[in-house]
């Protein structure tokens, strides 16, 4: 069984964050952000977030752009131009046109978390990115951290 975890870090602070990633046992964050360097982000800024991960958890840190949404798609969602429903058919038939199922490793995905801002999954493109790769995989346990 693979497990793949997600996370959000909007809503958490450092110790939460790290606690619930070190206490899940994960190995490796995946940053599905397509801007990992914003200001708002505090701890969890690419750069930064690769130290800590490594500094607090013995993680390791890894930015997949092939696993984020594209600005305008984001865009349009963030702008009410898409529904949830809209942007979520729209996110999958990009994971379909990058081939992302066929360019990722699912088996070394075993122990790994996927990142977003989104405090919970439910509207936030990494537990559809989850999914899509559990329809490919379905010996993948998803296990979302909150």
């Amino acid at each position: 069984m693979i497990k793949l975890y997600t996370i959000g870090f909007t809503n958490k602070s450092a110790r939460q964050f790290f606690d619930l990633l070190r206490d899940g046992g994960v190995t490796k964050i995946v940053d599905t952000r397509i801007n990992n360097v914003s200001q708002l982000a505090g701890f969890a800024k690419g750069q930064d977030l690769a130290f800590f991960a490594q500094a607090v958890g013995g993680m390791g840190y890894e930015h997949n752009l092939d696993f984020a949404p594209t600005k305008d798609l984001l865009s349009q969602y963030r702008d009410k131009k898409l529904s949830w429903d809209e942007y979520a058919t729209e996110y999958l038939n990009l994971l379909d046109r990058r081939k992302v199922a066929q360019k990722t490793d699912i088996e070394s995905l075993h122990r790994h978390c996927l990142l977003c801002s989104e405090h919970g999954p439910e509207h936030c493109h990494r537990r559809l990115l989850a999914e899509y790769l559990q329809a490919v995989r379905p010996d993948i346990e998803i296990v979302h951290l909150k």
